[in-house]
């Protein structure tokens, strides 16, 4: 009695014979399976790219608040605040999700901030840029400026991580809103944008680590930043005293929508 071995067609040389001999039917099953392998490993490079952007970038000027923020959302402390000239990292639980993010403050000096962003920029999975809601109208060049550094950045528009306009100490009397801020920033950003793109004439782009924000023809808004997705959210990481926890609501609702 035969072996089943023996009886089964040679199932290589079937293969091959059908290559060399141009059967469609062949050439068609080893394409497809060729492009299910090259999207599988794909999508395993990806996501294996994806995992190492597990971080949040606490950004803003100095004296937003960011400092306070941070420690509020690493330690549940409140620290008085102070302009930092170092990196500051903690682990925050984000809730419903019972998962911990890697949160980042950036100083916010401007010697020192553009140097520590393009350290950790490629880490990012979010970005919250905190605004100081009681000043941000004298300070809207200097805000809207850096804003403007980090959106137009090369590996950020790539990465295209998700960004928090944090409107921050919404517990002062004066302070502006959201809303008010986003109008402010958005007029501030369209007239960079017209004054950017001047100074670019003539230049080898190349040379600069920047793109075009938004639509052409068109005033800024942030809704055209697709795929980059711009949120606001009114936020105090004071709160009403020091005895107090703050009010960080919006701010962990988005952490949480990112993670």
């Amino acid at each position: 009695m035969a072996s089943p071995k023996a009886t089964q067609p040679d199932f290589v040389t079937y293969v091959t014979t059908g290559v060399q001999n141009g059967d469609p039917t062949i050439i068609g099953v080893l394409v497809a399976i060729a492009v299910v392998f090259l999207t599988i490993v794909f999508l395993a490079i990806r996501s294996r790219g994806g995992n190492k952007r597990q971080g949040v970038l606490l950004m803003g000027i100095c004296d937003s608040g960011k400092t306070l923020m941070f420690s509020r959302l690493a330690y549940k402390t409140f620290k008085q605040s102070f302009t930092s000239v170092k990196i500051n990292s903690g682990s925050v639980t984000v809730p419903e999700k019972n998962k911990s993010v890697t949160v980042t403050d950036i100083p916010g000096h401007e010697r020192l901030r553009n140097q520590m962003m393009d350290e950790y920029k490629g880490l990012a999975r979010g970005i919250i840029f905190v605004v100081d809601s009681g000043t941000v109208q004298k300070e809207i060049k200097e805000v809207a400026e850096y804003l403007y550094t980090i959106l137009t950045d090369r590996t950020i528009s790539q990465n295209a991580p998700p960004v928090l306009i944090a409107c921050n100490k919404q517990d002062l009397t004066l302070c502006k809103g959201a809303s008010v801020i986003k109008n402010m920033l958005e007029k501030e950003m369209n007239t960079l944008r017209v004054t950017r793109s001047a100074a670019l004439q003539g230049i080898d782009n190349t040379a600069n680590n920047n793109t075009y924000l938004g639509k052409r023809n068109k005033d800024f808004e942030f809704a055209d930043l697709k795929p980059l997705r711009v949120e606001f959210a009114e936020c105090s990481a004071r709160g009403k005293s020091e005895a107090s926890d703050g009010d960080l609501k919006a701010v962990l609702e988005w952490m949480t929508r990112i993670v």
